[in-house]
């Protein structure tokens, strides 16, 4: 279940079909400064990058940093992405059409950030199409593992 105000925020930013640089500094200061970080709010913050068809640079920056830190650093087990958890991330990043580049770059970050990461999270950044995302290699990914 979602806040109160990140549903205004939603609603805010899908009739204006733009998320800009003020919309990212609301985002952080006021609708999830307070707010402890669930799955639900993860999987809406990433349908957004989906469905939202103007983003800025910061939007992709700001979800990427948030995302990977609540996957590897504070949903347990702490520094693992354990089946569980590639199982969402996969099933969270690919809906709809396919990853977004956004949702590429999660993906390639938390297999290098995490300090074991499941098999099935690893495929997902080999088959789908990461090797666009900036410092991708796939003997990085391997060695992640």
């Amino acid at each position: 279940m979602i806040g109160h105000e990140l549903r205004e925020f939603v609603d805010r930013v899908m009739d204006r079909h733009a998320i800009n640089e003020e919309d990212v500094k609301v985002l952080q200061r006021y609708v999830l400064l307070d707010d402890v970080l669930t799955r639900d709010t993860i999987d809406v913050l990433i349908a957004l990058d989906r469905a939202v068809p103007a983003t800025c640079a910061a939007f992709a920056d700001y979800l990427v940093a948030l995302v990977v830190d609540y996957a590897v650093w504070e949903s347990r087990p702490t520094g693992v992405i354990d089946r569980d958890k590639a199982h969402w991330l996969v099933t969270t990043l690919s809906a709809g059409e396919g990853p977004t580049r956004t949702a590429q770059r999660i993906a390639f970050e938390i297999v290098r950030e995490a300090e074991r990461c499941d098999e099935i999270l690893l495929g997902f950044v080999l088959r789908k199409g990461c090797a666009k995302v900036p410092g991708f290699s796939a003997e990085r990914v391997l060695l992640a593992s």
